[in-house]
C-alpha cells in the first residue's frame, strides 16, 4: 500500500489531519458542534460535563453508529494511496488503448470502413442525381465524406510517426525530429478538429432529416436512407465509446485486480521479470490486535517480518498502511506481502502481475529495473 511507518514525507501517505480527527471523535465522544471553533466546543463540552455522564447509554449508541458509518465511508471514499494506484493503472490503460488503436489491423480496419463509407456515398449520390430533396442531402453527404477523408489522412499520420518511432528506439535510441513532432502535433489539431466539426455537422444532418420528414422519403428516397444509415452510425459508435469508457472507469476504481489480469495475460517484454521481481524481499504480516481501536491504544495493527533470512527484519505496520491499495483489502494474518525499493509494500499477487506489466511502483513511478524515479 503506502510506505512503511520508519520513511517519512509522502511515501507514508497518511490521512489529513480532517480524517484523524473524525477517527477520534467516532471512538471516542461525538462531536455535536462540528462547526464551531475548537475553543468553543471544549467549553461547550466543559459546561455539559455533567450531561455527558447522564447519557452514557445514548453515548454508546451514538459510538456504533460512527463506527457503522466509518467502515461504509472508507469503503465508498479510496484513501489518496488508492487513487494514486488507479490514476497510474487507468494511464497504463490508456497507453496499451493507443497503441492497440494504431495497431497494424486496427488501422487497415479502420481505414477500410471509412473508405467503404465514402464509395458508398459516391456510389449513392452518383445513382440519386435525379432526385431532388428539399433539403441540402448532398451538400450533407460530401461533407460526411471529407471527415472521413481528414480522419484516414489523419490516421495514417500519426500511425506513420509511430512506426518510425518504434524503429528509431530499437536501433539508435534517438528522440524524434522537430519536424516530425511539428507534423504529428497538426495531425493531432486536425483530428480534434474533425471530431467537433462531425458532432456538428451530425446536429446538422439530423435537422435537414427531421424537417423534410415524409417528403423526403417520397421525393429522395436513396438520399434519405442514406443519411438515416450514417447517422444511426454514428450514434451507434458514440454509445458504444460511452459504455466502453463508463465499464472501463468502472473496472479501475471497483476492480482493478481483474484489470491487472487481463493486462498480465497480454503484457509484453516491457515489465520486469520473474528474476527481477524475486530479488525484492517478501515479508509476513502478521496482525498484533484484534477488534476496535481504544483511547490511548497503539496505531500499530501489524508486523512485517522478512522471509527466507537467518536474521528477518520486522517493520511494524499502522492501520492506515495495513492495507493493499491494488486490491484494497486489508492485510489477513499470515499474508505474504512484497517491497519495493522505495519501501511501498503490497499483497505479492498483486503487485507481481502488476511489475510483470510495468516495472514501476504503481504509487510513486519507481522505476525498479533502472533505480530511479520516472515522472
Amino acid at each position: 500500500m503506502s510506505a512503511t511507518t520508519n520513511t517519512t514525507g509522502t511515501d507514508s501517505a497518511p490521512y489529513p489531519p480532517s480524517s484523524r480527527v473524525g477517527r477520534a471523535n467516532s471512538d471516542g465522544i461525538i462531536d455535536t458542534t462540528p462547526l464551531l471553533p475548537s475553543g468553543v466546543t471544549r467549553t461547550a463540552s466543559a459546561d455539559g460535563e455533567n450531561g455527558i455522564q447522564r447519557s452514557a447509554a445514548r453515548r454508546q449508541g451514538l459510538r456504533e453508529a460512527a463506527r457503522f458509518l466509518r467502515h461504509a465511508g472508507s469503503r465508498r471514499m479510496m484513501r489518496e494511496p488508492s487513487m494514486l494506484v488507479r490514476e497510474t493503472a487507468a494511464e497504463q490503460l490508456e497507453e496499451r488503448q493507443s497503441d492497440w488503436a494504431y495497431s497494424k489491423p486496427v488501422v487497415f480496419l479502420d481505414i477500410l470502413w471509412n473508405l467503404a463509407f465514402v464509395a458508398i456515398g459516391v456510389a449513392v449520390l452518383i445513382l440519386s442525381r435525379d432526385e431532388r430533396p428539399n433539403m441540402p442531402l448532398r451538400v450533407w453527404v460530401v461533407g460526411y465524406g471529407v471527415q472521413c477523408g481528414l480522419h484516414m489522412a489523419c490516421v495514417c499520420v500519426e500511425y506513420r510517426r509511430r512506426r518510425c518511432r518504434r524503429r528509431r528506439d530499437t536501433r539508435h535510441g534517438s528522440s524524434a525530429s522537430s519536424s516530425q513532432h511539428g507534423l504529428s502535433n497538426s495531425a493531432k489539431h486536425l483530428e480534434s478538429a474533425n471530431t467537433m466539426f462531425s458532432f456538428i455537422w451530425w446536429v446538422i444532418g439530423f435537422y435537414w432529416v427531421s424537417a423534410g420528414g415524409q417528403t423526403l422519403s417520397s421525393d429522395a428516397p436513396q438520399l434519405y436512407w442514406l443519411c438515416i444509415i450514417f447517422l444511426g452510425f454514428d450514434v451507434f459508435f458514440v454509445v458504444f465509446c460511452v459504455a466502453l469508457a463508463c465499464v472501463v472507469g468502472l473496472a479501475v476504481c471497483c476492480c482493478l485486480p481483474c484489470i491487472i489480469a487481463i493486462l498480465y495475460a497480454i503484457a509484453d517484454e516491457e515489465g520486469a521479470s520473474k528474476k527481477d521481481i524475486d530479488q525484492m524481499p517478501k515479508f509476513r504480516f502478521r496482525k498484533i490486535g484484534n477488534g476496535e481501536k481504544l483511547p490511548g491504544e497503539t496505531t500499530d495493527r501489524g508486523i512485517m517480518t522478512e522471509c527466507g533470512t537467518d536474521s528477518p527484519i520486522e517493520r511494524s505496520l499502522s492501520s492506515e498502511d495495513s492495507e493493499c491499495c491494488i486490491c484494497l483489502c486489508e492485510y489477513e494474518d499470515g499474508v505474504e506481502l512484497r517491497e519495493l525499493p522505495c519501501n511501498h509494500h503490497f499483497h505479492c499477487t498483486c503487485i507481481d502481475k502488476w511489475l510483470h506489466i510495468n516495472s514501476r511502483c504503481p504509487l510513486c513511478k519507481f522505476n525498479i529495473l533502472k533505480n530511479e524515479n520516472e515522472v
